[in-house]
């Protein structure tokens, strides 16, 4: 579209959702967070639409599935089969419903099976549901944390390229909207790369959606949000978007858990195009954080700045080598299924050596032993063991 035919975008409300969360042992537990993020979002857009429309509500990474296969280190296959949701599918409708009723996008993020792809893997995904109800946008999370067996596109690189090629498009994909302006989707591990923001920026996001992030890194220091908030700044300042980071509220390990854990600590914030932050809450018990979001305003900045649009003259030539050799193996479960976090554990050591080796780090002078998993089993929690785990969703047998 011509810049003479675009029409300007007008400020919005955006909200980002804490809610609380349950662990699941099957997809249709899913509903018990549905109800949840359902009442949220009638109370968070009766609130916050009295300042100005709510055209963007975003969702915390969990809100929807808890991390039961994280914590009980499933084996991949099995929580594909077992836990994990389709796109479009049951719980895209009932959120497609909301979006049309406040005519609004809404934000999510959730584990996800992607069978155009691969068979039993399922993916850390990021989606969005557009005013008419329809699936408008999703991506997959490149990178995870320690404790994550999530499939990601590099880990079947081939596969993936073969799909959709090798292009920015095919890993961080931008949703192009003409009326809340373009919105790039990242998740938690995903932030701690300078590099995932800055690919988004340069595929032309505007506002980057970024939930969720766990203790320490949120209340390290005295600043509030911790690392989490740190970085979200940066990469809201060095690229000019706006960052939009909900947080997941207390988790309950299972349906039958007396008390949840608050695994996150709150800190959901909102951060403007210069690195400001432009709301905060401390807390993730089903709260809401809001800001005005002002396209126009962002587009006119990059535009007419001399000094703080930093894209404009970055020397690209200089740092096109640092990515020559690489650290962490592509195709790792192209072949075979994901697996369990001690074994992948062994491929986080040997990066660290290629690093020491390289000369990129230097060895410490006296070796000590590092992280590991305690007091789990070598070989994580089989599926045999996972039926008897299973008991502790009891109480919603009857549902």
């Amino acid at each position: 579209m011509s810049d003479s035919a675009r029409e300007p975008i007008a400020p919005y409300m955006a909200i980002g959702i804490s809610t609380v969360a349950y662990g699941i042992a099957e997809r249709r537990h899913i509903t018990h967070n549905l109800d949840t993020i359902e009442d949220a979002i009638h109370a968070a857009v009766s609130m916050v639409g009295i300042n100005m429309p709510v055209k963007l509500i975003c969702l915390a990474e969990g809100a929807l599935t808890g991390f039961t296969d994280e914590i009980f280190d499933l084996p991949h296959t099995l929580a594909a089969r077992e836990l994990f949701i389709d796109l479009p599918g049951e719980e895209t409708e009932r959120l497609g419903q909301l979006a049309k009723m406040y005519d609004t996008y809404i934000v999510v993020q959730c584990k996800a099976r992607w069978p155009e792809v691969m068979t039993d893997r399922f993916f850390n995904t990021l989606f969005v549901i557009g005013p008419s109800g329809d699936l408008v946008h999703k991506a997959a999370k490149n990178h995870l944390w320690c404790r994550e067996r999530s499939c990601t596109p590099h880990d079947i690189y081939d596969r993936w390229v073969e799909v959709f090629g090798d292009g920015l498009d095919a890993f961080y994909p931008v949703l192009r909207t003409p009326d809340i302006g373009n919105i790039g989707t990242i998740c938690c591990s995903d932030g701690e790369y300078p590099e995932a923001v800055r690919a988004l920026a340069f595929n032309g996001a505007e506002v980057v959606y970024r939930p969720s992030e766990a203790v320490p890194m949120t209340n390290t220091g005295a600043s509030p949000g911790g690392s989490w908030m740190v970085q979200n700044r940066g990469h809201a300042e060095f690229n000019n978007v706006y960052m939009l980071c909900p947080n997941i509220g207390p988790v309950y390990l299972s349906a039958s858990s007396k008390h949840p854990i608050d695994i996150s600590g709150g800190q959901s914030h909102i951060v403007g195009y210069r690195g400001e932050v432009l709301s905060y809450s401390a807390s993730g018990t089903n709260t809401v954080v809001s800001a005005i979001i002002d396209i126009e305003s962002l587009r006119q900045f990059r535009a007419m700045n001399l000094n703080s649009n930093w894209l404009k003259d970055l020397r690209t030539e200089l740092f096109k080598g640092m990515y020559h050799q690489p650290i962490h193996p592509k195709n790792l479960w192209l072949d075979n299924d994901p697996l369990h976090h001690n074994d992948v554990d062994a491929v986080y050591r040997e990066n660290i050596a290629k690093l020491q080796a390289r000369g990129t780090w230097t060895r410490p002078a006296h070796p000590h032993a590092g992280a590991k998993l305690l007091p789990e089993g070598d070989r994580g929690t089989s599926e045999e063991q996972w039926q008897e785990v299973k008991a502790m969703w009891d109480v919603w047998a009857e549902d």
